[in-house]
């Protein structure tokens, strides 16, 4: 006699009965919840929530129905629960990468630097160099008009223009290049 005909008694779950529909069930049920969730932990979980679920409703179960099936189908709604619940929260509770860059953060930025680099090509020739030997060489406005054999003004004059030109291009991305533009000067 199976644990599933012995349920009863009066009508209701005995705690005999229950203890060996748990013993006959909870590893197929285990497995079950396992592949449709792919975590152990989170399918004990839900086999768990299922039989206590099952015990607490114990007085109000239908004798006539297939506890195996009902089993079946509690474990298989609540898995599905977990995973909607998982997309819904997996957004706002997951944490950051280590780095904050994931893919599709990575594809913007090359994208961004490669409009970067178009804009910066575009600007005037003596503009472009006085903007790259400070932002891409590091050097200073005072060795930048050493070398160029400019005033330190010029330089100044030059990389106003070359940030203005940059805002009026890149004006749609102007928190990230600044953001680029402050790891640059570090």
């Amino acid at each position: 006699m199976t644990a599933e005909r012995t349920l009863y008694s009066s009508d209701t779950l005995n705690e005999r009965s229950f203890e060996a529909l748990f013993r006959d069930h909870f590893p197929g049920l285990l497995g079950f919840a396992r592949k449709i969730l792919g975590s152990e932990d989170d399918a004990r979980d839900v086999v768990h929530r299922v039989f206590v679920a099952l015990w607490e409703k114990r007085r109000e179960v239908d004798a006539t129905v297939s506890l195996k099936s009902y089993l079946y189908t509690s474990v298989h709604n609540r898995s599905l629960n977990v995973i909607r619940d998982r997309k819904k929260f997996s957004d706002a509770d997951l944490p950051e990468q280590a780095d904050g860059w994931d893919a599709s953060t990575h594809l913007e930025s090359a994208e961004l630097e490669e409009k970067i680099r178009a804009v910066i090509a575009a600007l005037p020739e003596k503009c472009r160099e006085v903007f790259e030997m400070n932002r891409f060489e590091g050097l200073k406005y005072a060795e930048i008009a050493e070398t160029l054999g400019i005033s330190v003004k010029t330089v100044e004059n030059q990389m106003s223009k070359a940030l203005k030109i940059l805002r009026e291009k890149l004006a749609a991305y102007l928190t990230i290049l600044l953001w680029i533009l402050m790891q640059g000067m570090n």
